[in-house]
């Protein structure tokens, strides 16, 4: 019992630095993704053009590979690397997450009817009032389904940040694995992904609820 305990206290801080980067890689990737959106939607081609080749570069590499690059490319190209171990997968996710997030945004913004940016406009709203009162609503309405299934996504893939030793949950366990020579703390990590992503589907789930009043 007293090295269970042990182990769950050591997880639990893998586990402190696990949340850490999931909740600063939405704080960043979900209004970057917006932005990114707005890009790709751009009536000028050249913007948009470009935006659309990011998303589909960053989209088709995989994440460790990006990982990888964020952290030891400045290195090999500066001689010195640009960011800690932490920060380096802080960016990588982020970049990431924020080109899978904007064509979910993309695809709930296209989605409103044109026809209401126009009724707006006769109201006389301007276009930054009739996205924020009348298309954003909507949107989130849209999103909030596929959205939910990224972000959950991303509990999992922050896993990944291991391959450059930042010390999340799942190298905590690796980390007692070595000096213990014990595996089951390995498994235990299922334990507390499986909480987390519960808890966040329990929240999805009251958020989809609580849009259901807005008919589309």
């Amino acid at each position: 019992m007293e090295l269970f305990l042990e182990v769950t206290l050591k997880l639990l801080s893998g586990f402190g630095v696990t949340c850490k980067l999931f909740i600063l890689t939405l704080v960043f990737s979900l209004p970057l993704g917006l932005l990114i959106s707005f890009g790709t939607m751009s009536r000028f081609k050249p913007v948009s053009a470009l935006f659309r080749v990011v998303v589909w570069i960053v989209r088709g590499v995989p994440l460790m590979l990006q990982v990888f690059i964020v952290f030891y490319v400045p290195g090999f190209v500066f001689g010195t690397p640009i960011a800690e171990r932490f920060d380096a997968a802080l960016i990588a996710f982020s970049l990431n997450y924020a080109c899978y997030f904007s064509e979910i945004f993309r695809a709930g913004i296209q989605a409103v009817p044109r026809g209401q940016w126009e009724a707006g406009a006769v109201l006389g709203m301007t276009k930054a009032q009739v996205f924020s009162r009348v298309i954003f609503p909507q949107v989130v309405k849209r999103i909030v389904p596929p959205m939910g299934n990224e972000i959950i996504t991303l509990v999992k893939d922050m896993a990944l940040a291991r391959v450059i030793s930042v010390v999340e949950i799942i190298k905590k366990a690796e980390i007692i694995l070595a000096e213990n020579a014990i595996i089951w703390p390995l498994f235990y990590t299922a334990a507390f992904y499986l909480i987390f992503v519960g808890a966040l589907t329990l929240l999805f789930g009251y958020i989809e609820k609580k849009q259901s009043y807005y008919k589309i």
